[in-house]
């Protein structure tokens, strides 16, 4: 089968609902977007080194921001050209908001609360090598992913990602995600704001996503914080791969530790094509 190119050769999208691209929005108009709903929205900028959220028009007002952990030049300029152009000969399926997407992950439906392995055949070989060196970072130590979800972002297509939680029920505690092709930004937002520090309205922090650097979510960050990759913050091709591991109920003592581990074999099998 051939895979489709890999830059915006695409006349059709799958948008739903308030979902918008630059495709659909030039097929069928721009209609009615979705509101922002926040009138004030205070700024922060992430400080990898010092672990603050630093406030953008008042360097002086900072505060702690724990759950967020950055290793830049994870890969290699080499190994991106390698796991990019590997992506790139099977087929990207089309995905709301102008992203394209590759699914390694069993088959699930989280409103109902089901899991089915399907033709799930594992995580792809080349990344193999990577969660082994994952694995060696302290804040990932034992991470074994069983679901691994590549997204193609393109600014002709007006890819985004709209502001949102990943599901707690099936993935654990750890969110990891290697930056490929651009540098690019994760806006996290709050939208009850921070009382305690007197931020009564919406909060956004942005923390910057260097091109082939790893990002790992956790803690109020992962659960508490909405992320985000805004339409304007797309300025080149940006690929990039998330992984995602078991939570506690699909573990040894869990309620479905038979079938978690079941998912994790073939998941760490490493011999898996996309779905």
């Amino acid at each position: 089968m051939m895979a489709p190119d890999s830059g915006d050769g695409v006349t059709s999208c799958a948008c739903k609902g308030i979902r918008r691209c630059l495709i659909c929005e030039k097929l069928k108009g721009k209609g009615r977007l979705e509101a922002n709903g926040a009138e004030i929205v205070h700024h922060f900028l992430y400080d990898p080194e010092t672990r603050l959220a630093i406030r953008k028009d008042d360097k002086a007002v900072s505060f702690p921001f724990p759950g967020v952990f950055l290793w830049e030049d994870f890969i290699s300029e080499e190994e991106e050209k390698k796991l990019t152009s590997t992506m790139d000969q099977d087929v990207w399926n089309e995905s709301q908001s102008g992203r394209r997407k590759q699914d390694f992950g069993p088959k699930v439906n989280f409103k109902k609360r089901k899991v089915r392995i399907g033709g799930f055949s594992g995580l792809p070989a080349l990344s193999q090598k990577l969660v082994l060196r994952m694995q060696q970072e302290p804040s990932l130590a034992g991470f074994q992913p069983v679901e691994q979800c590549n997204l193609d972002y393109h600014p002709e297509r007006g890819s985004a990602i709209d502001p949102h939680l990943d599901d707690s029920w099936l993935w654990g505690e750890r969110l990891v995600t290697i930056n490929m092709l651009s540098n690019t930004t994760l806006t996290l937002s709050l939208e009850q704001g921070l009382p305690e520090l007197g931020l009564a309205e919406e909060v956004h922090i942005a923390v910057h996503l260097p091109r082939r650097s790893l990002l790992v979510l956790h803690g109020e960050a992962r659960h508490k914080w909405k992320h985000a990759i805004h339409r304007e913050d797309v300025h080149e091709r940006r690929v990039c791969s998330t992984y995602r591991e078991l939570s506690a109920e699909f573990l040894t003592g869990g309620q479905q530790a038979e079938l978690g581990a079941q998912l994790l074999n073939i998941a760490l099998s490493f011999q898996g094509t996309p779905i």
